[in-house]
């Protein structure tokens, strides 16, 4: 099967998959992996639509191929899942999602019969957590990252609640969405198939706006509304599960309820830790003397295990006594410990830097890019004739970034027209 999957159409999916910042490493278990979600006709297909998002005219020009036909096989693709239909003014705007988060997990959001789940699980798991090279691709290159994750709500005091942006919320972000979708833990879902799930709930993972209107239509995940999505969160905050959100400020796509045992993203985290493969909150945990007995409690809940508890030297108890301590490089500041201690010894405090989150997924996109070595693909995109919309809000992003990363931008562009576009900038900055 894995010399058959490898030939052509499978290899030129793989090639089209990595022009994008976020990849795929090439790997016989990703070609047969690809073999369970597409033929090979599909995959050939696939790999020459443009990686930016396009309509069904730019998709059958860059095919060269009857629209009716192109048409077809789009909407076929995004029935399963593998494409993402998005209806803006009244016209269908399709884009290839990245394999994480994205086809990959899609694939596993609900119980389906088309295609070998069971199988298929078992293949993920050896891509993702044995060969290790895709999650390192994922989690470790660049500063800008997927994901982020959000602070544990119950978790804050009133102190620590005034210094919380919305966007930083599970609940605002359900509470501000235009649609919302629910379907099952990917994580979860495929540990079952492998008999290694936890007990925590299955259907918790949310998806909102554009893409949730696309997997709703299509039956992927359930509609609900933010009354029920609310419900969701706080059987997620019952079951001591961390949130795990889309790493944008607006047009949050997803929140992740993710438990540490069965999420790859802590399993990363846990391995590449001081690589920072998931962005922390602006909080850090920290003791209150006195209070700390070491009961361990937090050390069990922690899903980066970033907590020791040790025998320090206690000068009123005249003595050794246990007592927590966190790695700051390690921790998520999540906040879960702060919940759990039964002695109120543990309270959240604000980080010495702020963590900055990209404006939206465009924004992010260039940045993953720009720090990936390949915004050129982005820019000139050889699937299709380049879009000058697309051309003009990629650039305009490129414009709002700081110096150095405008700097790399221009050299991996190697465009005059940029060079003189970051000239003009840096001269109307000098004039304010």
């Amino acid at each position: 099967m894995s010399h058959h999957v490898a030939h052509s159409g499978y290899r030129q999916l793989v090639r089209r998959l990595n022009l994008f910042p976020q990849g795929a490493p090439p790997s016989a278990l990703l070609f047969r992996i690809l073999s369970i979600l597409l033929s090979e006709k599909e995959a050939e297909f696939v790999s020459r639509l443009p990686l930016t998002p396009f309509t069904v005219q730019r998709a059958t020009k860059a095919l060269g191929l009857p629209e009716t036909e192109v048409r077809v096989v789009l909407d076929e693709l995004a029935g399963r899942a593998f494409l993402l239909d998005l209806e803006h003014d009244g016209e269908m705007i399709y884009l290839l999602p990245p394999p994480m988060a994205g086809f990959l997990e899609f694939s596993l959001m609900r119980v389906r019969s088309d295609i070998d789940q069971q199988a298929l699980s078992g293949l993920l798991y050896e891509y993702l957590n044995v060969e290790e090279d895709f999650i390192c691709e994922l989690f470790t290159r660049g500063e800008t990252q997927l994901g982020r994750t959000l602070v544990h709500e119950p978790s804050l005091s009133a102190e620590n609640a005034a210094q919380v942006l919305d966007y930083e919320r599970a609940s605002e972000v359900i509470r501000s969405a235009g649609r919302i979708g629910v379907g099952i833990c990917y994580c979860r879902h495929k540990m079952s198939h492998m008999g290694r799930c936890c007990e925590a709930p299955l259907e918790l993972c949310l998806v909102f706006n554009d893409a949730a209107d696309s997997l709703i239509r299509h039956g992927h995940v359930r509609a609900i509304d933010p009354l029920e999505g609310l419900d969701l969160l706080q059987l997620a905050h019952d079951h001591s599960l961390l949130q795990f959100a889309d790493n944008v400020r607006n047009g949050v796509n997803f929140i992740c309820n993710c438990c540490r045992c069965c999420c790859e993203g802590f399993w990363a985290a846990r391995r590449f830790g001081h690589l920072h493969p998931v962005h922390t909150t602006n909080f850090m945990p920290v003791s209150e003397n006195g209070r700390c007995n070491g009961c361990g409690r937090c050390l069990a809940i922690c899903p980066m295990e970033a907590i020791t508890v040790s025998a320090t030297e206690d000068e009123q108890l005249q003595g050794a006594k246990n007592r927590a301590s966190f790695d700051q490089e390690l921790c998520l500041g999540c906040g879960l410990c702060v919940r759990a201690c039964p002695h109120k010894a543990i309270r959240l405090k604000s980080r010495e830097k702020r963590v900055i989150t990209p404006v939206n997924s465009a924004h992010r996109i260039v940045l993953m890019a720009i720090e990936r070595g390949c915004l050129q693909n982005l820019i000139f995109d050889n699937q299709a004739h380049a879009s000058h919309r697309v051309m003009a809000a990629i650039l305009g992003v490129i414009l709002k970034l700081p110096p150095l990363k405008q700097l790399m931008a221009s050299r991996q562009m190697k465009s005059r027209y940029l060079d003189r576009l970051l000239a003009k900038v840096d001269t109307a900055s000098a004039a304010r």
